[in-house]
């Protein structure tokens, strides 16, 4: 660990506020640069598919799998421009015809999807009636009524169905915070504070992004990592939602948009707030300055998952405040052990990267937040 020196701190963060004033070039999502995929081992240890790319969460699906010993064997989407990128990025898959093709071929080992949300939960549900593991970007679940039939399914096949919250399984400092917190840093947690700003891009955005029975809400989309994480840093394996609101504050010529939502938590091992939203400005060079806030009985840790205002390039920034002083912590040689234990658990049938309890749990909290919101509207709807 290093000691943070204040000068430099404040220095830094000027010479930041100069340069945004005189226009310098913090370009939008300077940050998001695509990774080239990994390298797929030489002895894969499953063979898994994919089906349905359309969030582009689907390649660090991917990726992590292949990273954790999947052989990616064949991909299926009905949308001709998502196969092709898809097929650019990943060649060594093969189109296949149908959904049903890969459902049917008994050599598949798990199946990856990113599909329009509403319909994750129905074809996981068919993967595992099909004897297949199923890894699903968030929102996995829209609906409790889908959670109730996703949980009596996974009950009786006994498959795994996992949710990647890629905001804690594809950041290091995030990793890193849990790794620091089960050692002890900060002590007992009592709260957890999450907050996930998101650049809304509307001119990119398919007509499914801003129909809210597709997206399921703003607390159930964006927020379902929060709760996430609320539930693995304070080890809580109960909660409930003491209150929570969305609203579409900003943008009325998309009614179906949620825009803003917030909620709080109060779980067996500690209380969470959480706030996501679409409002991050062009200013900020990444798609939004996403932080974890972690309130131990001995100190607390800041995680600034996507970009250091102060200055510092990249993300995954790691801050530690104790009793001996704050601490800025280096994250990147950390791992992200979340494809290689899927995998375990696929070939082990072990629950090492995320129980099934826990899964299901998060997608619970995120559901209940939205149903029960109260919804809010700015108060300072009339000003220009």
């Amino acid at each position: 660990m290093r000691d943070l020196s204040r000068r430099d701190l404040l220095k830094t963060s000027a010479r930041v506020m100069t340069g945004l004033a005189a226009g310098a070039a913090l370009k939008p999502d300077l940050l998001a640069a695509e990774v080239p995929p990994p390298v797929q081992q030489a002895t894969p240890r499953i063979r898994f598919s994919v089906i349905g790319l359309n969030h582009g969460h689907i390649n660090s699906q991917t990726d992590a799998t292949i990273r954790g010993g999947g052989q990616l064997v064949s991909f299926y989407a009905s949308e001709p421009d998502l196969a092709a990128a898809f097929a650019k990025r990943y060649p060594q898959a093969k189109l296949a015809r149908s959904q049903k093709e890969i459902l049917e071929d008994r050599s598949i080992h798990l199946v990856v999807s990113a599909s329009i949300p509403n319909e994750r939960a129905p074809l996981g549900i068919e993967v595992m009636k099909h004897g297949k593991d199923f890894m699903v970007d968030k929102p996995g679940i829209t609906t409790l009524e889908q959670l109730a039939e996703a949980r009596r399914v996974q009950a009786a096949t006994k498959r795994i169905y996992s949710i990647m919250y890629s905001e804690r399984f594809e950041n290091r400092a995030t990793v890193k915070a849990g790794e620091l917190i089960k050692a002890g840093a900060i002590g007992p947690v009592m709260q957890t504070i999450g907050l996930g700003p998101h650049r809304l891009n509307a001119r990119t955005r398919p007509a499914w992004f801003f129909d809210r029975e597709k997206y399921g809400g703003i607390l159930c989309d964006i927020a379902s990592h929060q709760f996430d994480q609320f539930l693995f840093l304070t080890g809580s394996t109960s909660g409930e939602i003491v209150a929570s609101q969305v609203g579409n504050l900003h943008h009325p010529q998309w009614p179906g948009l949620e825009d803003f939502g917030d909620a709080m938590i109060q779980g067996n091992g500690g209380t969470g707030y959480v706030r996501v939203d679409w409002f991050t400005p062009d200013g900020l060079p990444t798609w939004g300055d996403g932080r974890l806030t972690v309130l131990g009985r001995n100190g607390y840790i800041e995680a600034r998952k996507n970009v250091d205002i102060a200055g510092r390039p990249g993300g995954s920034h790691l801050f530690l405040v104790d009793n001996k002083g704050t601490h800025y912590i280096d994250t990147k040689d950390a791992e992200l052990p979340y494809g290689r234990q899927l995998v375990d658990d696929v070939v082990n049938r072990t629950e090492t990267a995320m129980t099934q309890e826990h899964c299901f749990l998060a997608t619970e909290l995120a559901l209940q937040a939205q149903k029960q919101a109260r919804i809010v509207k700015t108060p300072t709807a009339g000003l220009r």
